[in-house]
C-alpha cells in the first residue's frame, strides 16, 4: 500500500497549517523547517511554485501519492463541471477520508489503516480499498467485531459528525450514511483548487 511515511510536523511547517491534525511541533515553530526557514518567508515565490504549493499541500492533505493524485485529477477532467470542484468532491468522497469525517478515527491516516485493516464495511459488506469511492446512500459502519476498538471509541467521543452537512452518524449502530456529494462551500480545507487546475494545465 503505498502511502507517505515521512515527517509530519516537517510538512505541516512547510504549508504553515496543521494538515495532519494539531501539532505542538507547529504552534512552537510557525516557519519553514531548516537552516533558513525564517529568511525563506521573505523570498518571493514564482507563479508556478504557488500552485505547485497547493498541489502538494492537496495531496498530503488527503494521503496520496503524485501518481494517484494525477490519475484522479483526470478523471475530474472527464467528469465534467468545475474541474477543480469535482477534484474536491471525488477527494471528499474516497472511503478513508469519509471514515475520517465521520469520526470513526481521528486523523486520515488512521481511517486509512482501519479500512485497510478490515474494520469497516459499505453498505454491508467489508471493503479494505481506502480510495473507494463512495455513493450517495451509501452506509459506512464498524465492522461488528471490531466496534470494541479503543481508537475507535476513543476518536468517536470527540463527536465530529455534527460539522457536516452531507454525513448521518447513528451512534447506536456505528454507522453512518452519505447523505448527498458535498459542495464546494461545504468542504472545510484551506485548498485553492484552482491553482491546481492551473499547474495541470501547463
Amino acid at each position: 500500500m503505498a502511502r507517505y511515511t515521512g515527517p509530519k510536523s516537517k510538512i505541516a511547517r512547510k504549508f504553515g497549517e496543521p494538515i495532519y491534525g494539531p501539532d505542538k511541533a507547529l504552534e512552537r515553530r510557525n516557519y519553514p523547517s531548516g537552516q533558513h526557514g525564517l529568511a525563506r518567508r521573505r523570498r518571493k515565490i514564482s507563479e508556478y511554485g504557488v500552485q505547485l504549493k497547493e498541489k502538494q499541500k492537496a495531496k498530503y492533505t488527503y494521503g496520496l501519492l503524485e501518481k494517484q493524485f494525477r490519475i484522479l485529477f483526470e478523471k475530474a477532467e472527464r467528469a465534467g463541471g468545475v474541474t477543480g470542484e469535482v477534484l474536491l468532491q471525488m477527494l471528499e468522497c474516497r472511503l478513508d477520508n469519509v471514515v475520517y469525517r465521520l469520526g470513526i478515527a481521528p486523523t486520515r491516516a488512521a481511517a486509512r489503516q482501519l479500512v485497510s485493516h478490515r474494520h469497516i464495511t459499505v453498505n454491508g459488506g467489508v471493503c479494505n480499498i481506502p480510495s473507494a469511492a463512495v455513493k450517495a446512500g451509501d452506509v459506512v459502519a464498524v465492522r461488528e467485531k471490531s466496534k470494541a476498538l479503543e481508537v475507535v471509541a476513543d476518536s468517536l467521543r470527540s463527536n465530529r459528525v455534527s460539522k457536516y452537512s452531507w454525513l448521518e452518524w447513528d451512534g447506536a449502530s456505528m454507522s453512518g450514511k452519505l447523505l448527498n456529494v458535498p459542495e464546494r462551500s461545504d468542504i472545510p480545507e484551506n485548498i485553492k483548487e484552482q491553482l491546481i487546475v492551473e499547474l495541470y494545465s501547463k
